[in-house]
């Protein structure tokens, strides 16, 4: 199997490469970059000679197909999503290539499965959303639907920290969910809530502990009601380690710093640069999710509650390179534009297999209400 993986210099990209070159049936892994010096670098680090450098400028739509084709999978690490899931899916239908990506992005997601007509008139499999969250996140929610006779609500929580990943896409990332209205699912129907609303305070798996999370724009509460039906409420809120980053970002965006995807950028590359002058939480800079999902079995009020924590960038990246992996082992059966919890796309209980394969492990616990 040959894959191309789009934004393979950067934290998750690199993560996904690598764990790629683990897998003795992949043929060839393309680090498509921009950057080739940064992609030679890392080529040269992995010592292997599957994995090979090619140049791509992805705001050209052209340039996208061609660095495609030629590859059984085309695996989307490049961020921010709310400027490259579409262009990356479009072509990724040009080329004839099947898809997969870490898309985080919430309206990002909602543009391309738009296209899910499209993509099924063409015999293409596109996979939106496998990282971590969305990603593992899905799966899990899948699972434990799965699990109960039926299910009332499912709430999604995730944690990160400044000393974790410092990219500047996920500094993008953050400085958008935190801006404007977030998709949510609440008495069974999809609405807008203000994003950094709905304080709430979770405890996730050690050394995280208790991180105060808010509504964020994420995907999960766009593709899961399309998928597990008869669920009432469906969240997902985040928060990061450090409460302090919580006020700069919402003080950012009082003053309307992140009000158009340029300001973001602007501001993303200001604090990039600062990043290290901002103190990360000790001992915690890892990321974290939680995924509690309650109904009922036989009669009886359940909780299920999944957790995990390492760092973003295996949870995200590893999630990837399996999926690239199933797409080309045509262990996905599912056409069209889809998330990973959709029926027919990724089995829940293989993919958890597959990351405990890697040491990322999954708690579990259940409890009687």
């Amino acid at each position: 199997m040959k894959i191309v993986v789009l934004g393979g210099t950067g934290d998750m990209g690199a993560a996904a490469v690598r764990d790629l070159l683990q897998n003795t049936a992949v043929q060839q892994v393309t680090v498509a970059a921009r950057n080739t010096a940064a992609a030679e670098k890392l080529v040269a680090t992995l010592g292997d000679r599957r994995a090979v450098v090619q140049k791509v400028e992805a705001t050209s739509p052209a340039a996208l197909v061609r660095v495609m084709q030629g590859h059984d999978v085309a695996a989307g690490a490049l961020g921010p999503f709310y400027h490259f899931e579409k262009p990356l899916v479009e072509a990724a239908l040009t080329a004839g290539v099947d898809y997969v990506s870490i898309c985080d992005d919430h309206d990002a997601a909602e543009a391309v499965l738009a296209l899910d007509q499209l993509a099924t008139a063409k015999g293409r499999k596109i996979l939106t959303g496998l990282g971590w969250t969305p990603g593992i996140t899905n799966l899990l929610a899948r699972k434990g639907y799965n699990e109960l006779d039926n299910v009332e609500k499912i709430q999604v929580y995730w944690s990160g920290s400044a000393g974790d990943s410092t990219g500047l896409a996920v500094i993008l990332h953050t400085l958008h969910i935190f801006t404007g209205e977030a998709t949510s699912f609440q008495e069974g129907r999809s609405v807008m809530v203000q994003a950094g609303s709905g304080k709430e305070t979770v405890t996730f798996p050690a050394p995280l502990g208790k991180i105060t999370v808010f509504h964020l724009g994420h995907p999960e509460p766009v593709t899961l009601p399309r998928y597990l039906p008869g669920v009432k409420e469906i969240t997902l809120k985040g928060g990061l380690a450090e409460n302090y980053l919580h006020s700069l970002a919402k003080i950012c965006v009082a003053l309307g710093l992140t009000a158009t995807a340029s300001r973001r950028q602007r501001l993303g590359l200001l604090m990039k640069r600062m990043l290290p002058l901002f103190p990360a939480a000790p001992g915690r800079n890892l990321s974290g999710i939680r995924v509690d999902i309650t109904g009922r079995r036989s009669g009886h009020k359940i909780r299920i509650s999944y957790t995990a924590a390492d760092r973003m960038r295996r949870l995200t990246g590893i999630p990837l390179s399996i999926g690239a992996s199933m797409l080309a082992r045509g262990k996905i059966k599912r056409f069209g534009v889809f998330a990973p919890e959709a029926p027919d796309a990724v089995n829940p209980a293989e993919f958890i297999q597959e990351l405990a394969r890697r040491n990322i492990s999954i708690e579990r616990r259940e409890t009687e209400l």
